[in-house]
């Protein structure tokens, strides 16, 4: 096992050695060592806060290393590296939210900033930008159009447009991060034939990801990061799910983390919804949870699970029906259910759930003005940051300062800090929706642990999620809705992620729904 990169050698198109970051306090990369040889797929994993991103960050410039040494196609790479500098060397990075121009073709984010002009004129030639764009289209056999509108694309194709930006600069170096996190099974399967067209193209891809399934299928090599430090550099014969994640987080996963049976609990009712009805999105949606009870909601995009959480936590209105909140008839409103202990983190953490230009402690202090204000609504610096501490130190937020910005943190961080505004509060009810999306199996475990053990106080959780194992292993039990509708309800013993599958689907007991 290759646990430090030995030499440098000609068949390596980058070599980073001793690589050294901090933020002004603890490092964030010690001593890290990363190379990548031309035309390998290369996935780069570690629990969230192992230092990735920052890693990614300094390869392509968008911050600086404080030591260390960077050598990219036999060239020597500065300290002062920058984005552009990166970009003129051939880096390019795909992140998981894509940084495309709406309203513009397919064709003028391609080339935007390089668009082809007119002989003598400072005019952009539309007609061979075009045919430019569908000539690189035509050559990777990609589905579209150099004249389709970047709105009007699904996130799949979308990404496509991403990648053949990084074409049109001739990358011959290309990361993505979480690429596959907001696309469907079938969507993933043409992605990784993207990537292996790429790869024997002779440009090198590192792969990002928290899927363990992907690194295992796609990866040439594995770089292990924990704690900021490398830990191991994985050949294809040595690469398994298992031994990554022995890796990432130190230790094997037992039993009892991999595994959950269901237990109904019908202890006190904290919500219940009767015959909730949105049109187009919800019809005759009924069900209750329990004090101490965490309930389960799987389905398929679309089939109006986010809906219905939105629904009942009072940001969107519904057309009839009603609801009860702790045995009160309730019409919900975000201030009154954050007033009622009733707590929800969105799918949408970055758009919805944090504000990353703020530090922890603005983020955390927002959902509790009430308890860091005086009567005439001046918020205590001191009560605010005290109330910060908390989160950071239940949750293990990792840089544990409650000063950095929430943008600055990893994924899994960030969700960290979007659960941790709730805990510190008098909760009766969360809501979890896609609580794993983007996190690595470490914090998978740090999310599961918490649930688990706010269920045992006595809260009640929603749990909604894509993930069948996370769900299986999570719920006491599990309501599947399809087309708005509850189409089924697992109870009592064990459920296999097929059932689940199966209902969501709408095969119900042989017959398609």
């Amino acid at each position: 096992m290759s646990d430090k990169i030995k030499s440098t050698d000609s068949t390596l198109l980058l070599e980073c050695r001793g690589i050294d970051k901090s933020y002004n306090g603890p490092m964030v990369l010690s001593n890290v060592d990363f190379s990548l040889k031309r035309g390998e797929i290369h996935a780069l994993v570690g629990e969230n806060g192992a230092g990735k991103s920052t890693l990614i960050k300094i390869v392509t410039g968008i911050t600086n290393r404080n030591a260390g040494t960077m050598v990219f196609e036999g060239h020597s790479i500065p300290l002062e590296h920058n984005k552009n500098a990166a970009e003129r060397l051939g880096i390019a990075v795909i992140y998981q939210e894509l940084s495309l121009i709406h309203g513009m073709s397919v064709a003028q984010n391609i080339f935007l900033t390089k668009e082809p002009l007119f002989a003598g004129l400072p005019v952009i030639d539309i007609k061979k930008m075009n045919a430019m764009a569908q000539q690189m289209i035509d050559r990777y056999g990609f589905n579209l159009k150099a004249t389709d509108i970047i709105d009007q694309l699904p996130i799949a194709q979308r990404q496509t447009v991403e990648i053949l930006k990084a074409l049109s600069n001739k990358a011959s170096l290309m990361i993505m991060d979480e690429p596959t996190s907001s696309l469907t099974a079938t969507e993933s399967v043409q992605l990784f034939k993207i990537i292996r067209l790429l790869k024997s193209e002779g440009i090198t891809v590192v792969y990002i990801s928290h899927r363990m399934e992907e690194v295992f299928d796609l990866s040439d090599r594995v770089t292990v990061l924990r704690d900021g430090k490398l830990v191991s550099v994985l050949e294809k014969d040595e690469i398994s799910p298992a031994e990554i994640i022995r890796l990432m987080i130190g230790r094997a996963l037992t039993e009892d983390e991999s595994h959950h049976r269901m237990v109904r609990k019908e202890g006190e009712v904290v919500i219940e919804v009767n015959n909730l009805c949105s049109q187009g999105k919800l019809k005759d949606v009924s069900f209750k949870v329990h004090k101490g009870e965490v309930l389960g909601f799987g389905g398929l995009v679309g089939s109006g699970r986010t809906e219905l959480m939105r629904a009942i936590y009072g940001i969107d209105a519904f057309d009839s029906g009603s609801i009860t909140y702790l045995g009160k008839p309730y019409v919900p409103s975000v201030e009154k259910s954050i007033a009622g202990g009733y707590g929800f983190v969105p799918e949408e953490r970055r758009l919805q759930g944090i504000m990353g230009a703020i530090s922890i402690t603005g983020n955390i202090g927002i959902a509790n003005l009430d308890s860091i204000s005086s009567r005439a609504g001046f918020v205590s610096g001191t009560k605010e940051r005290e109330r910060a501490q908390q989160a950071i130190a239940l949750l293990n937020v990792r840089p544990p300062n409650p000063d950095v910005l929430v943008g600055n943190l990893s994924g899994g961080n960030q969700q960290k800090v979007v659960v941790g505004k709730w805990l510190i509060r008098d909760l009766k009810l969360l809501i979890v929706d896609e609580p794993t999306v983007g996190v690595d199996i470490g914090a998978k475990e740090e999310m599961y642990q918490t649930i688990e053990h706010l269920s045992k106080q006595g809260v009640a959780v929603i749990v909604v999620s894509s993930d069948l194992p996370e769900l299986t292993r999570l719920a006491d039990r599990i309501i599947v809705l399809r087309k708005g509708r509850i189409i089924k309800e697992f109870i009592d013993g064990t459920v296999t992620e097929e059932e689940v599958l199966r209902a969501a689907s709408g095969i119900i007991e042989g017959s398609a729904q």
